[in-house]
């Protein structure tokens, strides 16, 4: 089935077929004929299936062709959750795709910035809103966002919104949206928790889960080396040069490992990129633009970056750092292989970081493929590392000025 069989409005096919979308994904396809009926979902698929598009499209024909409720107060028709800020200026620009030529009014709301311009747009009316937790709640306190007249709410990234802490805010917003509106709720995982939080805030949904046996997709092609801590470095390294000029995307554990591992690269003539949460707003926008972009092909990046952001075109991903929550493993590696496109996912494992390895293994229900290199591989890819040639032109250097020195005393 193709978007142009849809009972859709012509803008959104337009729309649709020149951001490239021809056929839906299957989590759009099972997802999108419920929301257009008006009825609750609850979708479960791993990261880059589509999930935006699967709420964005049908969202934007029912607030198209549905009468505009009226209300008191200026008041978002649609309101998206979504964890981070990245999060919610990439889902907003997907609205926005898809909205053009329409009267449909798009905001991204998050903390960080100033929220004089986000009120002043609020002041105008806004149709979709799509917002971090924080500054909604913050805005609405203050009296200028009003949520009695929603009329879709989205939970997008539901899981890491409960892995951040943003449980009791969930509850908390519930208090002030209209009990008649229709919920769609959108998870990578599911377990326990976030289904008795789902439930709670679906009416008899639709139940949707796209979950084949390999939590990877199908994509990826995903394989782990076994190094010392000390060599990481250096395997990466090689691979930036191996891959270049393709974008690479580095996972690390800490922000101090993230500046670390930058300063290694820079050591060896290797721009990257910074991605942390210790960085303000204005910083990690500014990376995460050169990044897509492509005009620097390396972020070295915590897992602030691993859930949701859509980076088009990422032939690499290198776990530097294993993660210690299983699920974030196959966040990760989910940021290549999107779409139709191939990728590939280096892990680096540690004698240090074996138990984690061993965890994510059971967690996948299936052995990491294993790269192995014999010592020769190893000592070649160590001793042709530029930091390692530096070093040693630098001792060549200081021995032939010790000679020098010699034979200028016997000279004398």
């Amino acid at each position: 089935m193709r978007f142009s069989d849809y009972s859709l409005l012509d803008v959104l096919k337009r729309n649709l077929d020149d951001a490239g979308f021809k056929r839906p994904t299957d989590i759009q396809y099972k997802a999108i004929p419920s929301i257009l009926k008006g009825e609750d979902v609850l979708a479960i698929a791993q990261t880059g299936t589509g999930k935006t598009g699967a709420f964005a499209i049908p969202v934007l024909h029912l607030l198209l062709t549905k009468t505009r409720r009226k209300t008191k107060f200026q008041s978002p028709r649609c309101l998206v959750m979504v964890p981070t800020h990245e999060l919610a200026e990439q889902v907003s620009e997907v609205f926005e795709d898809l909205a053009r030529g329409t009267n449909v009014k798009i905001l991204a709301l998050y903390g960080g910035v100033g929220q004089e311009p986000q009120i002043e747009m609020l002041g105008r009316g806004v149709d979709v809103l799509v917002s971090t937790p924080g500054r909604m709640f913050d805005l609405r306190s203050q009296g200028v966002l009003d949520l009695s007249f929603v009329e879709i709410l989205i939970l997008d990234e539901a899981d890491h919104m409960l892995d951040m802490g943003f449980i009791h805010d969930i509850r908390q917003l519930i208090r002030y949206l209209p009990k008649k509106k229709q919920t769609l709720f959108f998870s990578a995982t599911i377990d326990e928790q976030i289904k008795k939080i789902a439930y709670s805030l679906v009416h008899k949904p639709i139940r949707i889960q796209i979950s084949p046996k390999d939590p990877v997709s199908q994509n990826v092609d995903h394989c782990v080396f076994y190094l010392e801590m000390d060599e990481k470095r250096f395997y990466l390294e090689k691979l930036i040069r191996q891959h270049a000029p393709g974008k690479i995307l580095v996972f690390v554990r800490t922000r101090v490992r993230a500046e670390r591992v930058a300063k290694a690269m820079k050591r060896v003539n290797i721009e990257s990129l910074l991605m942390h949460g210790d960085l303000d707003q204005s910083e990690r926008a500014r990376s995460l633009n050169q990044f897509k972009q492509g005009l620097v092909p390396v972020m070295i990046s915590t897992d602030v970056s691993g859930r949701g952001i859509d980076i088009p075109e990422v032939v690499l991903v290198v776990n530097y750092d294993l993660p210690d929550e299983m699920e974030y493993y196959v966040h990760r590696v989910g940021r290549t292989g999107r779409g139709e496109n191939k990728g590939l996912a280096i892990s680096f494992c540690s004698p240090q970081e074996v138990p984690i390895l061993q965890k994510i293994e059971a967690w996948l229900g299936k052995p990491i493929e294993i790269l192995k290199l014999s010592k020769h591989e190893r000592d070649d890819i160590i001793s042709e590392s530029v930091e390692n040639k530096n070093d040693l032109q630098k001792l060549m250097r200081e021995i032939e000025e010790i000679e020098a020195k010699k034979k200028t005393k016997k000279r004398k």
